[in-house]
Protein backbone atom coordinates (compact mmCIF):
# COMPACT_ATOMS: atom_id res chain seq x y z
CA UNK A 1 0.00 0.00 0.00
CA UNK A 2 2.71 2.43 0.65
CA UNK A 3 4.79 1.47 -2.57
CA UNK A 4 1.17 2.56 -4.33
CA UNK A 5 0.92 5.81 -2.62
CA UNK A 6 4.77 6.53 -3.19
CA UNK A 7 4.40 6.11 -6.83
CA UNK A 8 1.04 7.90 -6.77
CA UNK A 9 2.90 11.33 -5.35
CA UNK A 10 5.56 10.79 -7.27
CA UNK A 11 3.39 10.50 -10.82
CA UNK A 12 1.25 13.57 -9.63
CA UNK A 13 5.08 15.33 -9.08
CA UNK A 14 6.00 16.14 -12.78
CA UNK A 15 9.68 16.96 -11.13
CA UNK A 16 9.73 13.74 -9.33
CA UNK A 17 8.44 12.05 -12.67
CA UNK A 18 11.33 14.00 -14.79
CA UNK A 19 13.65 12.32 -12.13
CA UNK A 20 12.98 9.18 -12.32
CA UNK A 21 12.03 8.90 -15.82
CA UNK A 22 15.84 10.18 -16.24
CA UNK A 23 17.12 7.29 -14.60
CA UNK A 24 15.10 4.55 -16.82
CA UNK A 25 15.99 6.33 -19.73
CA UNK A 26 19.19 5.95 -18.34
CA UNK A 27 19.13 2.18 -18.20
CA UNK A 28 17.11 1.12 -21.34
CA UNK A 29 19.37 3.72 -23.35
CA UNK A 30 22.59 1.87 -21.75
CA UNK A 31 21.53 -1.77 -22.88
CA UNK A 32 20.01 -1.01 -26.32
CA UNK A 33 23.40 0.14 -27.15
CA UNK A 34 25.06 -2.68 -25.06
CA UNK A 35 22.95 -4.75 -27.73
CA UNK A 36 23.47 -2.64 -30.75
CA UNK A 37 27.29 -2.81 -30.34
CA UNK A 38 27.20 -6.40 -29.61
CA UNK A 39 24.86 -7.38 -32.91
CA UNK A 40 26.80 -4.81 -35.05
CA UNK A 41 30.20 -6.71 -33.84
CA UNK A 42 29.31 -10.42 -34.22
CA UNK A 43 27.53 -9.37 -37.55
CA UNK A 44 30.62 -8.08 -39.00
CA UNK A 45 32.83 -11.29 -37.46
CA UNK A 46 30.23 -13.15 -39.86
CA UNK A 47 30.45 -11.23 -42.34
CA UNK A 48 34.17 -11.17 -42.30
CA UNK A 49 35.86 -14.35 -41.02
CA UNK A 50 39.22 -14.36 -40.43
CA UNK A 51 40.00 -17.21 -43.33
CA UNK A 52 37.50 -15.08 -45.93
CA UNK A 53 38.56 -14.76 -49.01
CA UNK A 54 39.41 -10.95 -50.44
CA UNK A 55 36.81 -11.40 -52.67
CA UNK A 56 34.32 -10.37 -50.04
CA UNK A 57 36.27 -6.79 -48.80
CA UNK A 58 34.79 -5.65 -52.46
CA UNK A 59 31.36 -7.14 -52.22
CA UNK A 60 30.19 -7.03 -48.73
CA UNK A 61 30.68 -3.29 -48.81
CA UNK A 62 28.69 -3.25 -51.99
CA UNK A 63 25.44 -5.74 -51.23
CA UNK A 64 24.87 -3.86 -47.56
CA UNK A 65 25.18 -0.66 -48.97
CA UNK A 66 22.42 -2.33 -51.34
CA UNK A 67 20.00 -4.14 -49.20
CA UNK A 68 20.17 -1.27 -46.84
CA UNK A 69 19.58 1.23 -49.12
CA UNK A 70 16.74 -0.24 -50.02
CA UNK A 71 15.08 -0.31 -46.26
CA UNK A 72 16.17 3.18 -45.52
CA UNK A 73 14.39 4.37 -49.18
CA UNK A 74 11.08 2.17 -48.56
CA UNK A 75 10.41 2.22 -44.91
CA UNK A 76 12.77 4.31 -43.19
CA UNK A 77 13.85 7.37 -44.48
CA UNK A 78 14.59 9.43 -41.53
CA UNK A 79 17.18 7.09 -40.44
CA UNK A 80 19.61 7.92 -43.14
CA UNK A 81 23.44 8.89 -41.84
CA UNK A 82 24.26 9.89 -38.51
CA UNK A 83 21.38 11.03 -37.10
CA UNK A 84 22.41 13.97 -34.97
CA UNK A 85 21.00 16.49 -37.41
CA UNK A 86 17.53 15.21 -37.02
CA UNK A 87 17.67 15.08 -33.53
CA UNK A 88 18.79 18.72 -33.43
CA UNK A 89 15.41 19.18 -35.52
CA UNK A 90 13.26 17.44 -33.28
CA UNK A 91 14.79 19.57 -30.42
CA UNK A 92 14.84 23.06 -31.87
CA UNK A 93 12.50 23.21 -34.88
CA UNK A 94 10.19 19.82 -33.48
CA UNK A 95 7.98 18.88 -30.66
CA UNK A 96 10.66 16.56 -29.82
CA UNK A 97 9.30 13.61 -31.54
CA UNK A 98 11.55 10.94 -32.63
CA UNK A 99 8.96 7.76 -33.73
CA UNK A 100 9.48 4.23 -32.61
CA UNK A 101 9.71 3.14 -36.10
CA UNK A 102 12.86 5.74 -37.09
CA UNK A 103 14.30 4.08 -33.54
CA UNK A 104 14.32 0.42 -35.24
CA UNK A 105 15.13 1.76 -38.71
CA UNK A 106 18.34 3.38 -36.80
CA UNK A 107 19.07 0.53 -35.05
CA UNK A 108 18.69 -2.44 -38.06
CA UNK A 109 20.13 -0.64 -41.07
CA UNK A 110 22.78 1.08 -39.26
CA UNK A 111 24.04 -2.29 -37.53
CA UNK A 112 24.12 -3.94 -41.11
CA UNK A 113 25.84 -0.83 -42.68
CA UNK A 114 28.76 -0.79 -39.93
CA UNK A 115 29.23 -4.69 -40.03
CA UNK A 116 29.31 -4.71 -43.93
CA UNK A 117 32.47 -2.52 -44.00
CA UNK A 118 30.45 1.10 -44.71
CA UNK A 119 33.77 3.06 -43.36
CA UNK A 120 30.81 5.42 -40.88
CA UNK A 121 30.57 5.30 -37.09
CA UNK A 122 28.48 4.21 -34.58
CA UNK A 123 28.12 7.15 -32.14
CA UNK A 124 25.95 9.37 -33.89
CA UNK A 125 23.18 6.46 -34.63
CA UNK A 126 23.50 5.27 -31.20
CA UNK A 127 22.54 9.32 -29.78
CA UNK A 128 19.85 9.54 -32.50
CA UNK A 129 18.92 6.14 -31.10
CA UNK A 130 19.21 7.20 -27.04
CA UNK A 131 17.05 10.77 -27.99
CA UNK A 132 14.35 8.73 -29.94
CA UNK A 133 14.14 6.11 -26.84
CA UNK A 134 13.77 9.08 -24.97
CA UNK A 135 11.26 10.72 -26.52
CA UNK A 136 9.05 7.45 -26.97
CA UNK A 137 8.63 6.85 -23.68
CA UNK A 138 8.15 10.70 -22.54
CA UNK A 139 5.34 10.62 -24.97
CA UNK A 140 4.00 7.24 -23.76
CA UNK A 141 4.07 8.80 -20.15
CA UNK A 142 2.60 11.57 -21.79
CA UNK A 143 4.42 14.27 -20.53
CA UNK A 144 3.95 17.80 -21.39
CA UNK A 145 5.72 18.82 -24.88
CA UNK A 146 8.66 20.77 -23.08
CA UNK A 147 9.23 18.06 -21.01
CA UNK A 148 9.53 15.45 -23.88
CA UNK A 149 11.37 17.57 -25.57
CA UNK A 150 14.11 17.97 -22.87
CA UNK A 151 14.45 14.42 -22.54
CA UNK A 152 16.12 14.33 -25.98
CA UNK A 153 19.40 15.26 -24.85
CA UNK A 154 19.11 12.97 -21.45
CA UNK A 155 18.84 9.88 -24.11
CA UNK A 156 21.43 11.32 -26.26
CA UNK A 157 23.80 11.67 -23.47
CA UNK A 158 23.57 7.79 -22.10
CA UNK A 159 23.86 6.54 -25.52
CA UNK A 160 27.10 8.20 -26.38
CA UNK A 161 28.24 7.13 -22.69
CA UNK A 162 27.78 3.36 -23.88
CA UNK A 163 28.79 3.96 -27.11
CA UNK A 164 32.39 5.26 -26.11
CA UNK A 165 32.67 4.66 -22.84
CA UNK A 166 33.47 8.32 -21.83
CA UNK A 167 30.57 9.61 -19.47
CA UNK A 168 31.67 12.48 -18.88
CA UNK A 169 32.56 13.18 -22.53
CA UNK A 170 29.28 11.88 -23.09
CA UNK A 171 27.41 14.94 -21.10
CA UNK A 172 29.64 17.54 -22.73
CA UNK A 173 28.62 16.53 -26.24
CA UNK A 174 25.35 16.87 -25.21
CA UNK A 175 25.62 20.11 -23.61
CA UNK A 176 28.12 21.11 -26.33
CA UNK A 177 26.66 20.37 -29.70
CA UNK A 178 23.24 18.63 -28.87
CA UNK A 179 21.78 21.35 -26.73
CA UNK A 180 24.61 23.52 -28.19
CA UNK A 181 24.85 25.56 -24.28
CA UNK A 182 27.43 24.31 -21.10
CA UNK A 183 25.06 26.37 -18.89
CA UNK A 184 21.68 24.63 -19.88
CA UNK A 185 19.24 23.04 -16.74
CA UNK A 186 19.18 20.30 -17.93
CA UNK A 187 22.63 19.54 -16.66
CA UNK A 188 21.66 17.41 -13.57
CA UNK A 189 19.43 14.75 -15.63
CA UNK A 190 21.87 15.14 -18.26
CA UNK A 191 24.51 13.88 -15.94
CA UNK A 192 22.47 11.14 -13.91
CA UNK A 193 21.29 9.45 -17.53
CA UNK A 194 24.89 9.43 -18.57
CA UNK A 195 26.32 7.68 -15.52
CA UNK A 196 23.48 5.28 -15.39
CA UNK A 197 23.57 4.34 -18.83
CA UNK A 198 27.58 4.08 -18.27
CA UNK A 199 27.14 1.29 -15.44
CA UNK A 200 24.91 -0.76 -17.35
CA UNK A 201 27.82 -0.43 -19.57
CA UNK A 202 29.89 -1.59 -17.31
CA UNK A 203 27.76 -4.48 -15.83
CA UNK A 204 27.18 -6.16 -19.18
CA UNK A 205 30.06 -5.85 -20.83
CA UNK A 206 32.87 -5.25 -18.37
CA UNK A 207 35.40 -2.62 -17.53
CA UNK A 208 37.28 -3.14 -20.86
CA UNK A 209 38.43 0.31 -22.36
CA UNK A 210 37.46 1.09 -26.30
CA UNK A 211 41.67 1.42 -26.67
CA UNK A 212 44.78 0.49 -25.03
CA UNK A 213 46.25 3.38 -24.95
CA UNK A 214 50.32 4.12 -24.30
CA UNK A 215 51.31 5.92 -21.93
CA UNK A 216 51.99 9.88 -22.64
CA UNK A 217 55.51 11.52 -21.01
CA UNK A 218 56.51 15.34 -22.18
CA UNK A 219 60.21 14.96 -23.77
CA UNK A 220 60.70 18.55 -24.34
CA UNK A 221 59.21 21.90 -24.15
CA UNK A 222 59.68 21.91 -28.09
CA UNK A 223 57.00 19.27 -28.88
CA UNK A 224 54.33 21.90 -28.22
CA UNK A 225 55.21 23.42 -31.28
CA UNK A 226 55.14 19.94 -33.08
CA UNK A 227 51.45 19.55 -31.42
CA UNK A 228 50.52 23.06 -32.68
CA UNK A 229 51.56 21.78 -36.14
CA UNK A 230 49.66 18.85 -35.94
CA UNK A 231 46.41 21.23 -35.21
CA UNK A 232 47.16 23.26 -38.19
CA UNK A 233 47.51 19.47 -40.43
CA UNK A 234 44.85 18.22 -38.64
CA UNK A 235 42.37 21.56 -38.90
CA UNK A 236 43.12 21.49 -42.92
CA UNK A 237 42.52 17.71 -43.12
CA UNK A 238 39.45 18.63 -41.31
CA UNK A 239 38.02 21.34 -43.46
CA UNK A 240 39.13 19.33 -46.70
CA UNK A 241 36.85 16.43 -44.91
CA UNK A 242 33.80 18.77 -44.70
CA UNK A 243 33.80 20.44 -48.04
CA UNK A 244 34.14 16.94 -50.13
CA UNK A 245 31.48 15.66 -47.84
CA UNK A 246 29.19 18.38 -48.16
CA UNK A 247 29.97 19.20 -52.08
CA UNK A 248 29.46 14.94 -52.73
CA UNK A 249 25.87 15.17 -51.07
CA UNK A 250 25.02 18.17 -52.53
CA UNK A 251 25.35 16.48 -55.90
CA UNK A 252 23.34 13.31 -54.85
CA UNK A 253 20.35 15.60 -53.73
CA UNK A 254 20.22 16.38 -57.36
CA UNK A 255 18.98 12.89 -58.38
CA UNK A 256 15.50 11.79 -58.54
CA UNK A 257 14.11 10.70 -55.65
CA UNK A 258 12.95 7.67 -56.52
CA UNK A 259 16.41 6.64 -57.16
CA UNK A 260 17.31 6.85 -53.66
CA UNK A 261 17.26 3.09 -52.90
CA UNK A 262 20.32 2.86 -55.03
CA UNK A 263 22.73 6.06 -54.00
CA UNK A 264 24.14 3.81 -50.86
CA UNK A 265 25.42 1.65 -53.68
CA UNK A 266 28.23 4.15 -54.73
CA UNK A 267 29.85 4.67 -51.25
CA UNK A 268 29.62 0.66 -51.03
CA UNK A 269 31.49 0.88 -54.23
CA UNK A 270 34.03 2.89 -53.52
CA UNK A 271 34.61 1.48 -49.63
CA UNK A 272 34.83 -2.13 -51.33
CA UNK A 273 37.51 -1.48 -53.72
CA UNK A 274 39.21 0.87 -51.16
CA UNK A 275 38.93 -2.46 -49.10
CA UNK A 276 39.81 -4.63 -51.29
CA UNK A 277 43.13 -3.64 -51.40
CA UNK A 278 43.50 -1.81 -48.10
CA UNK A 279 41.65 -3.74 -45.39
CA UNK A 280 42.33 -0.99 -42.71
CA UNK A 281 39.59 1.54 -44.83
CA UNK A 282 36.92 -0.62 -44.13
CA UNK A 283 34.32 -0.21 -41.31
CA UNK A 284 34.56 2.54 -38.61
CA UNK A 285 38.55 1.36 -38.12
CA UNK A 286 38.84 0.83 -34.09
CA UNK A 287 40.44 -2.27 -34.31
CA UNK A 288 43.04 -0.59 -36.45
CA UNK A 289 43.43 2.63 -34.10
CA UNK A 290 45.26 0.78 -31.26
CA UNK A 291 47.93 0.22 -34.09
CA UNK A 292 48.58 3.87 -34.62
CA UNK A 293 48.78 4.27 -31.00
CA UNK A 294 51.41 1.88 -30.22
CA UNK A 295 53.43 2.78 -33.12
CA UNK A 296 52.63 -0.36 -35.44
CA UNK A 297 52.23 1.36 -38.36
CA UNK A 298 54.67 2.84 -41.09
CA UNK A 299 55.09 6.61 -42.06
CA UNK A 300 54.10 6.03 -45.80
CA UNK A 301 50.98 3.75 -44.82
CA UNK A 302 49.31 6.47 -42.35
CA UNK A 303 49.69 8.81 -44.59
CA UNK A 304 47.60 7.10 -47.73
CA UNK A 305 45.05 5.94 -45.26
CA UNK A 306 44.50 9.06 -44.22
CA UNK A 307 43.57 9.93 -47.58
CA UNK A 308 41.37 7.12 -48.65
CA UNK A 309 39.55 7.16 -44.82
CA UNK A 310 38.55 10.77 -45.51
CA UNK A 311 37.26 9.53 -49.52
CA UNK A 312 35.66 6.20 -47.95
CA UNK A 313 33.91 8.77 -44.97
CA UNK A 314 32.66 11.60 -47.37
CA UNK A 315 31.37 8.92 -49.63
CA UNK A 316 29.22 6.49 -47.55
CA UNK A 317 28.16 9.56 -45.59
CA UNK A 318 27.00 11.49 -48.31
CA UNK A 319 25.33 9.00 -50.47
CA UNK A 320 23.01 8.17 -48.01
CA UNK A 321 24.25 5.23 -45.96
CA UNK A 322 23.11 4.81 -41.56
CA UNK A 323 26.21 5.56 -39.99
CA UNK A 324 27.88 9.04 -38.42
CA UNK A 325 31.53 10.50 -38.83
CA UNK A 326 31.96 10.53 -35.16
CA UNK A 327 33.99 7.24 -35.10
CA UNK A 328 35.96 7.74 -38.79
CA UNK A 329 37.16 11.36 -37.65
CA UNK A 330 38.64 9.79 -34.70
CA UNK A 331 40.52 7.17 -37.31
CA UNK A 332 41.70 9.86 -39.21
CA UNK A 333 43.06 11.69 -36.21
CA UNK A 334 44.85 8.67 -35.04
CA UNK A 335 46.85 8.02 -38.26
CA UNK A 336 47.56 11.67 -39.52
CA UNK A 337 48.89 12.22 -35.82
CA UNK A 338 50.59 9.42 -36.03
CA UNK A 339 52.24 9.99 -39.65
CA UNK A 340 52.79 13.53 -38.17
CA UNK A 341 54.56 12.17 -35.13
CA UNK A 342 56.66 9.87 -37.13
CA UNK A 343 57.81 12.65 -39.41
CA UNK A 344 59.16 14.87 -36.27
CA UNK A 345 60.44 11.80 -34.74
CA UNK A 346 62.84 11.30 -37.42
CA UNK A 347 63.77 14.77 -37.95
CA UNK A 348 64.11 15.98 -33.70
CA UNK A 349 64.49 12.64 -32.31
CA UNK A 350 65.71 13.34 -28.85
CA UNK A 351 63.16 16.49 -28.61
CA UNK A 352 59.91 14.41 -29.28
CA UNK A 353 58.26 11.65 -27.91
CA UNK A 354 57.07 7.98 -29.48
CA UNK A 355 54.29 8.18 -32.35
CA UNK A 356 51.52 6.90 -30.03
CA UNK A 357 51.54 9.99 -28.53
CA UNK A 358 50.73 12.22 -31.38
CA UNK A 359 48.31 10.06 -32.73
CA UNK A 360 46.73 10.13 -29.04
CA UNK A 361 46.77 13.61 -29.37
CA UNK A 362 45.61 13.68 -33.12
CA UNK A 363 42.30 11.66 -32.28
CA UNK A 364 41.52 14.92 -30.61
CA UNK A 365 42.49 17.22 -33.05
CA UNK A 366 40.29 16.18 -36.32
CA UNK A 367 37.70 15.68 -33.58
CA UNK A 368 37.74 19.13 -33.02
CA UNK A 369 37.98 20.24 -36.29
CA UNK A 370 35.32 18.31 -37.85
CA UNK A 371 32.36 18.44 -35.18
CA UNK A 372 33.38 21.31 -33.87
CA UNK A 373 33.26 20.45 -29.98
CA UNK A 374 36.84 21.36 -28.80
CA UNK A 375 36.18 20.82 -24.82
CA UNK A 376 34.13 17.58 -25.47
CA UNK A 377 37.23 16.31 -27.64
CA UNK A 378 39.44 17.15 -24.70
CA UNK A 379 37.73 15.59 -22.20
CA UNK A 380 37.32 12.60 -24.35
CA UNK A 381 40.84 11.84 -24.75
CA UNK A 382 41.73 12.42 -21.19
CA UNK A 383 39.10 9.79 -20.01
CA UNK A 384 40.31 7.81 -22.17
CA UNK A 385 44.07 7.75 -20.91
CA UNK A 386 43.27 9.20 -17.47
CA UNK A 387 46.63 11.30 -17.78
CA UNK A 388 46.32 14.81 -16.80
CA UNK A 389 50.08 15.72 -18.51
CA UNK A 390 48.51 15.38 -22.01
CA UNK A 391 45.77 18.30 -21.35
CA UNK A 392 47.91 21.09 -22.59
CA UNK A 393 49.23 19.30 -25.99
CA UNK A 394 45.70 18.46 -26.39
CA UNK A 395 44.43 22.09 -25.69
CA UNK A 396 47.48 23.39 -28.20
CA UNK A 397 46.34 21.39 -30.99
CA UNK A 398 42.93 21.64 -30.76
CA UNK A 399 42.77 24.83 -30.65
CA UNK A 400 44.39 25.43 -33.55
CA UNK A 401 42.76 22.51 -35.59
CA UNK A 402 39.10 24.65 -34.51
CA UNK A 403 40.27 28.00 -35.57
CA UNK A 404 41.54 26.54 -39.24
CA UNK A 405 38.04 24.56 -39.51
CA UNK A 406 36.20 27.53 -38.43
CA UNK A 407 38.37 30.21 -40.78
CA UNK A 408 37.96 28.20 -43.66
CA UNK A 409 34.69 26.57 -43.42
CA UNK A 410 31.85 29.38 -40.87
CA UNK A 411 29.08 26.27 -40.70
CA UNK A 412 29.67 23.48 -38.77
CA UNK A 413 29.20 20.09 -40.24
CA UNK A 414 25.89 19.18 -38.64
CA UNK A 415 24.48 22.63 -39.28
CA UNK A 416 25.35 22.40 -42.80
CA UNK A 417 23.61 18.96 -43.74
CA UNK A 418 20.81 20.02 -42.10
CA UNK A 419 21.10 23.26 -44.22
CA UNK A 420 20.96 20.51 -47.46
CA UNK A 421 17.72 18.95 -46.35
CA UNK A 422 16.24 22.39 -46.18
CA UNK A 423 16.43 22.96 -42.05
CA UNK A 424 17.36 25.69 -41.04
CA UNK A 425 18.45 25.22 -36.87
CA UNK A 426 19.59 27.82 -35.05
CA UNK A 427 23.74 28.05 -34.24
CA UNK A 428 24.46 27.84 -30.64
CA UNK A 429 26.32 31.29 -30.17
CA UNK A 430 22.12 32.30 -31.68
CA UNK A 431 20.47 30.42 -29.34
CA UNK A 432 22.48 32.19 -26.42
CA UNK A 433 21.95 35.37 -27.78
CA UNK A 434 18.38 35.04 -28.18
CA UNK A 435 17.39 33.75 -24.92
CA UNK A 436 18.03 37.17 -23.40
CA UNK A 437 15.63 38.42 -25.26
CA UNK A 438 11.96 38.77 -24.32
CA UNK A 439 8.78 38.87 -26.53
CA UNK A 440 8.03 42.52 -25.48
CA UNK A 441 11.31 43.32 -27.38
CA UNK A 442 9.89 41.49 -31.02
CA UNK A 443 6.74 41.87 -30.57
CA UNK A 444 4.97 43.24 -33.98
CA UNK A 445 1.43 45.30 -32.56
CA UNK A 446 -1.68 46.15 -33.80
CA UNK A 447 -3.81 49.07 -32.87
CA UNK A 448 -6.28 47.79 -29.56
CA UNK A 449 -6.91 44.44 -27.68
CA UNK A 450 -9.05 41.85 -27.42
CA UNK A 451 -10.23 40.42 -24.32
CA UNK A 452 -9.42 36.73 -23.50
CA UNK A 453 -12.43 34.57 -23.46
CA UNK A 454 -13.13 32.85 -19.93
CA UNK A 455 -11.82 29.27 -19.28
CA UNK A 456 -10.27 29.69 -23.28
CA UNK A 457 -6.75 27.26 -23.21
CA UNK A 458 -5.36 28.40 -26.51
CA UNK A 459 -1.25 28.62 -27.31
CA UNK A 460 -0.43 31.85 -26.42
CA UNK A 461 2.81 34.08 -25.14
CA UNK A 462 3.64 36.60 -22.48
CA UNK A 463 5.54 39.54 -23.03
CA UNK A 464 7.72 38.46 -20.16
CA UNK A 465 8.66 35.15 -22.37
CA UNK A 466 11.92 34.34 -23.83
CA UNK A 467 11.96 34.27 -27.50
CA UNK A 468 13.64 30.67 -27.36
CA UNK A 469 10.43 29.69 -25.30
CA UNK A 470 7.76 31.66 -28.07
CA UNK A 471 9.57 29.30 -30.96
CA UNK A 472 9.20 26.42 -28.76
CA UNK A 473 5.55 26.57 -28.33
CA UNK A 474 5.46 27.90 -31.73
CA UNK A 475 6.95 24.31 -33.06
CA UNK A 476 4.56 22.60 -30.85
CA UNK A 477 1.29 24.34 -31.52
CA UNK A 478 2.18 24.39 -35.77
CA UNK A 479 1.16 27.88 -35.83
CA UNK A 480 2.77 30.54 -37.67
CA UNK A 481 1.88 33.27 -35.20
CA UNK A 482 1.01 33.31 -31.64
CA UNK A 483 -1.15 35.81 -29.77
CA UNK A 484 0.34 38.21 -26.72
CA UNK A 485 -1.18 37.53 -23.60
CA UNK A 486 -1.08 40.16 -20.80
CA UNK A 487 -0.95 38.66 -17.12
CA UNK A 488 -2.81 41.61 -15.35
CA UNK A 489 -5.54 42.40 -17.25
CA UNK A 490 -6.19 39.28 -19.37
CA UNK A 491 -6.00 41.07 -22.70
CA UNK A 492 -4.83 39.68 -26.12
CA UNK A 493 -3.12 42.48 -28.13
CA UNK A 494 -3.69 41.89 -31.31
CA UNK A 495 0.59 41.07 -31.84
CA UNK A 496 2.30 38.56 -33.93
CA UNK A 497 5.73 37.00 -33.34
CA UNK A 498 5.52 34.81 -36.58
CA UNK A 499 8.23 37.55 -38.42
CA UNK A 500 10.69 38.61 -35.22
CA UNK A 501 10.96 34.87 -33.81
CA UNK A 502 11.87 33.19 -36.87
CA UNK A 503 14.20 36.08 -37.95
CA UNK A 504 15.51 36.23 -34.22
CA UNK A 505 16.41 32.14 -34.39
CA UNK A 506 17.67 32.42 -37.65
CA UNK A 507 20.65 34.69 -37.23
CA UNK A 508 19.37 38.21 -38.02
CA UNK A 509 18.29 39.86 -35.35
CA UNK A 510 20.74 42.46 -34.93
CA UNK A 511 18.95 44.49 -32.14
CA UNK A 512 15.64 45.34 -30.60
CA UNK A 513 14.35 46.76 -34.55
CA UNK A 514 14.95 43.70 -35.53
CA UNK A 515 11.37 43.15 -35.73
CA UNK A 516 11.10 45.25 -38.95
CA UNK A 517 13.11 42.56 -40.95
CA UNK A 518 11.08 41.25 -43.86
CA UNK A 519 11.15 37.27 -43.32
CA UNK A 520 9.35 35.24 -46.11
CA UNK A 521 8.04 32.32 -44.35
CA UNK A 522 8.21 30.00 -40.85
CA UNK A 523 6.06 26.70 -42.05
CA UNK A 524 9.57 24.61 -43.50
CA UNK A 525 11.25 25.97 -40.08
CA UNK A 526 8.02 24.99 -38.02
CA UNK A 527 7.88 21.40 -39.98
CA UNK A 528 11.73 20.84 -40.10
CA UNK A 529 10.55 17.45 -37.51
Amino acid sequence: MDLRRLAKRIWEREDQLFLVVTLIIGAIVGLTIVIFIVVTERLGLRLYPADGAPWRRLATPVIGALVTGYFLHRYFPDARGSGIPQTKAALFAGNGTITFRTVVGKFSCSSASLASGIALGREGPSVHIGAGIASELARWLRLKPDRVKSLLPVGAAAALAAAFNTPIAAVLFSLEEVIGDLHAPLLGSVVLSSATSWIVLHLVLGDEPLFHVPAYHLIHPVEFAVYAVLGLVGGLVSVSFVKMLLWMRARVLKFPPNTGWVHPVAGGVIVGLFGWFIPEVLGVGYMYVGDALNGRMAFKFMALLVVLKVIATASSYASGNAGGIFGPSLFMGAVLGGAVGSAAHSVLPQYTADVGAYALVGMGTTFAGIVRVPLTSVIMIYEMTRDYTIIVPLMISNLVSFYISYRFQRTPIYEALAHQLGIHLPSAATRQAVSGFRVSSAVRSADGAAPMPAGENFPHVHADHGLDSALHRMGISGLKELPVVSRMMSLVWKASLRLTTYCAFTGCLKNRNAKKTPISDINAFLAAS
